[in-house]
């Protein structure tokens, strides 16, 4: 459905009698827009989201944080909430841009381990303070992760938006939350729901950003039938023999000897926090005691002010100079994946591998319609049977894939 407009009488002298005009909108969505507003009589600027509607959801959830410090847990500073006509409104503190943003200013270039580690150890912390709470976010993705100000706190970041936020114990089986590709298994397959779900969706994030690429696609048609199924509904034969990615790739595609160990721990803390049992999966205490934290060489805080003694001390961390120019792509970092980054293709070995598969897919398809049989292997194949209807990642479909990618 369409967003409802916000009229401009919102901006009557009845608002005004608390804020001054405002400066800028920031943004929108499906709730409402946000605004930069200043207070009138003082030089507070605040960030205000106008939702169309009661937003009560998000009020409670922000009353149940009011309980713990924002800033050491890495949330969103909330100020105020009130009412105008059909509408509500909620201040929050003015943050710099959001991770997805930053990514898409950078051309999805992958992050180094170094960052990654700065910005895990925060969302982690911040996980760790909902559960403290018994809040579960439900709706954590790149647009709800803010860096703070990327050019005098690199990397510090702080999780947004609580509309969709529920608390434990009350998150019904079978409901269907997240944005699709960060979806937890839990959710499609309607078991039952708790923080965990959360968990996940971190450990994805992370991947992306280590990476550049999405492993799952947009479309929420989710095709779970087998081979012989999928060939039976398509008339074609469907690959039976699908080869499957696995996180430990990503230790052989590290080009930096020197950071071998730090991606094994790295791609370690991954596997914990992506295990498809929830049960199994690492809790935010066990998440921030894990090697890949406390390995010792550098400290995961950049302007975090996290007080907890359980947690490591705060040193500085030097980003590379072009992460923090958001405004220009950064060089590629020395330790980042090739075979799964988005980054522009270019001439050399990556390449070379490339024609060697599109030469193998030519010769496999000729063999087939040799054979004159009814059906073929199909093009692009997955690598699992849960994958999207229309859609593919760009990082597992072979090529040449016909499939329409996201990069």
């Amino acid at each position: 459905s369409a967003v409802p407009r916000i009229p401009t009488e919102f901006w009557s002298l009845d608002i005004k009698l608390l804020w001054s005009t405002v400066e800028k909108f920031l943004g929108e969505g499906s709730y409402g827009k946000v605004a930069k507003c200043k207070k009138l009589g003082t030089d507070q600027v605040v960030a205000i989201k106008i939702i169309w509607g009661s937003g009560q959801m998000e009020i409670n959830a922000l009353e149940e944080l009011s309980q713990i410090n924002a800033d050491d847990h890495n949330l969103v500073k909330f100020v105020e909430s009130f009412k105008y006509k059909k509408y509500t409104c909620i201040a929050f503190e003015v943050l710099d841009q959001s991770l997805l943003d930053f990514m898409e200013k950078r051309d999805f270039h992958p992050l180094t381990v170094e960052e990654i580690r700065t910005i895990a150890w925060q969302l982690i912390v911040a996980l760790k303070g909902l559960k403290s709470v018994n809040l579960v976010h439900c709706d954590i993705k790149l647009d709800n992760i803010m860096l703070v100000d990327q050019v005098s706190e690199p990397f510090r970041v702080k999780l947004i938006d609580f509309g969709l936020a529920e608390k434990i114990g009350h998150m019904r089986t079978g409901a269907m939350m997240q944005n699709i590709c960060y979806r937890a298994p839990e959710v499609i397959l309607g078991l039952p729901l708790d923080q965990s779900v959360d968990l996940w969706t971190v450990g994805y994030i992370l991947f992306v950003l280590y990476t550049g690429s999405f492993i799952h696609g947009w479309d929420d048609v989710w095709k779970l039938d087998t081979p012989q199924q999928q060939s039976k509904k398509k008339g074609r034969l469907v690959e039976d023999n699908i080869p499957f990615w696995s996180c430990d790739q990503l230790i052989h595609s590290c080009l930096d000897k020197t950071k071998i160990k730090e991606v094994q721990q790295f791609v370690d803390l991954l596997k914990r926090m992506l295990m498809v049992d929830p049960s199994k999966r690492i809790s935010p205490s066990e998440a921030l005691q894990h090697p890949f934290f406390t390995m010792g060489r550098v400290q995961p805080t950049a302007g975090s002010h996290t007080t907890n003694p359980e947690e490591p001390p705060a040193l500085e961390v030097h980003p590379q100079p072009e992460a923090k120019e958001v405004t220009n792509t950064p060089q590629r970092p020395a330790a980042v994946s090739q075979e799964f980054s988005s980054m522009k293709k270019k001439p050399g070995r990556i390449q070379q591998q490339r024609e060697t598969i599109r030469e193998h897919l030519a010769k496999l398809e000729e063999r087939c319609s040799s054979k004159k049989k009814p059906g073929r292997i199909q093009q692009g194949a997955p690598t699992s049977f849960l994958q999207t209807e229309q859609t593919c990642s760009g990082v597992v479909c072979p090529e040449p894939c016909s499939c329409p990618t996201r990069m």
